[in-house]
């Protein structure tokens, strides 16, 4: 048979694997994560029909003849390429900007995979949408060590931020120097203990003749303040009232304002796990109902030496493969590691007019070999016509 009908047979079949994976990269457009392929061919074995001479005095060289036998895929290559992003707003959400992967664990394999859209399931535990678990390391009283294994990363739904006993206040504001002597001005605040129970702690401002003396009748407190133009000299007064040291240094004396207030204290009640949001570095951090935040985990990323190398495990994942080299575990912005963005999601990196060049490319090449083989074919018809 001629050698042709066989190189046009070749080239079918590598047209329609250029075919099969143009049409996927299409397919995926639209998948978040997503990494486009394309396809790498080459000649396949070439049969000698005249043998390289070696020049000599009389003779010049000859090179070799090679007639080809055909082509074939030398290989489908994924193309790592950023993807552009799209805003979701969620906090589960996350695109890493730069290289990696975040690993998840889905029946007893792990795998990797660029498509961050995560959310929790009811038992806390951080998951893909396919339901594989994201891999990353818990935290111990708000700190994560990420010397240790990386395993599932559950949030701790019933974590419960402990009580802060009140140490400081500050007080600021204004006290009117238009006051008469002997006024009073009162102000309460709700203090906490180290178990979280309130009480109330009370400033009583009384004017008197130099400037207002200040006391808290629980603990006995009292102090005094001047003013020259309307403000302390500095450092200002602090009260110490029990545990609690109340910095009065900010107040003001100037006229008719009354606007003294006891601006903040650092003690809290014990509080509940209320939100969550995830930071750059991929720690996962608790916001409670004391206002207290509190880090509860942090996502693990991996690397590889090849990415190239991987074996792609369907649900837009891979697996290592002997080619990828071993996963290379770390954090988000460190050296090697992209960063995390919160709130949004990377889209499939297919350029459409690229992927419909290429339609068009291995379509005139399955119709070039096709006429490869009728012509072939009208070949063989003629020789076999010489004997009729």
């Amino acid at each position: 048979m001629l050698r042709s009908l066989y190189s046009g047979i070749s080239g079918l079949r590598s047209h329609q694997t250029m075919l099969d994976v143009t049409g996927n990269n299409i397919a995926n457009v639209n998948t978040a994560g997503y990494k486009g392929s394309s396809v790498l061919f080459q000649d396949s074995l070439s049969q000698l029909i005249g043998n390289p001479g070696i020049p000599d005095d009389q003779v010049g060289g000859r090179n070799p003849a090679q007639v080809g036998l055909g082509v074939q895929v030398a290989g489908v290559r994924t193309n790592f390429a950023q993807g552009s992003a799209q805003a979701t707003g969620r906090g589960g959400d996350l695109m890493i900007s730069g290289d990696g992967f975040f690993a998840v664990r889905s029946g007893g394999e792990t795998l990797y995979t660029r498509a961050g859209g995560f959310s929790f399931d009811p038992t806390g535990k951080m998951v893909t949408a396919d339901g594989s678990i994201v891999q990353g390391w818990s935290a111990q009283n708000g700190v994560v060590n990420t010397g240790q294994a990386v395993g599932n990363i559950v949030l701790p739904l019933d974590a419960v931020a402990p009580a802060r006993a009140t140490t400081a206040a500050t007080v600021t504001g204004n006290l009117p120097s238009t006051a008469a002597a002997g006024d009073t001005i009162v102000r309460d605040v709700t203090v906490y203990d180290a178990q979280g129970a309130p009480s109330t702690l009370s400033l009583t401002f009384t004017r008197t003749a130099t400037g207002w003396n200040v006391t808290e009748p629980t603990s006995g407190a009292t102090g005094s303040m001047t003013f020259t133009d309307g403000k302390q000299a500095a450092p200002g007064l602090t009260l110490t009232a029990g545990s609690v040291s109340i910095a009065l240094g900010s107040v003001t004396g100037y006229a008719t304002m009354s606007t003294v207030a006891v601006t903040d204290q650092n003690g809290a009640a014990a509080g509940t796990l209320k939100s969550y949001s995830i930071t750059g570095d991929g720690s996962i951090v608790g916001t409670f109902s004391n206002g207290a935040t509190q880090t509860l985990g942090k996502i693990a990323m991996a690397t590889f030496a090849n990415p190239e190398g991987l074996e792609k495990a369907g649900g837009t994942s891979y697996r290592p493969s002997v080619n990828s080299g071993v996963a290379q575990l770390g954090e988000a912005g460190q050296a090697g590691f992209g960063k995390l963005v919160s709130g949004n999601l990377e889209m499939s990196n297919v350029d459409l007019s690229q992927e419909f060049t290429n339609l068009i490319v291995a379509q005139r090449g399955f119709q070039a070999n096709a006429r490869i083989i009728t012509t072939s074919d009208e070949v063989l018809q003629e020789l076999t016509q010489l004997k009729r």
